[in-house]
């Protein structure tokens, strides 16, 4: 079987982003049901961190109802972005990023 996942962009904060959905990465006979598997990339600015990643690459697994409850692959990624963009290591990192550009 040739997996053909299906892709997305759509800009968070400022950062271009790709994301790979395929739905059924995991057929549903293993553990009762599909699961998925997500890759989130920044592609502008190349490997921009992000709150789910410092490299700007991350990949996940998750049930694919999980993904078709947060009404798709991009409003789980944007929801996923902004309840960690609120942790206060995200936080601390991006102050970091603004006083240095400031320099």
């Amino acid at each position: 079987m040739i997996r053909r996942p299906e892709l997305h962009r759509f800009d968070w904060n400022g950062t271009l982003l790709e994301v790979s959905y395929d739905p059924e990465w995991l057929p549903p006979r293993i553990l009762g049901e599909d699961i998925a598997h997500l890759e989130v990339r920044s592609i502008y600015p190349t490997d921009a961190p992000l709150p789910i990643t410092e490299t700007g690459y991350r990949s996940h697994f998750i049930a694919a109802s999980a993904i078709a409850a947060a009404g798709g692959p991009v409003a789980y990624v944007d929801a996923w972005l902004t309840v960690e963009s609120e942790s206060r290591d995200w936080r601390q990192r991006e102050q970091s990023a603004r006083q240095f550009a400031l320099l």
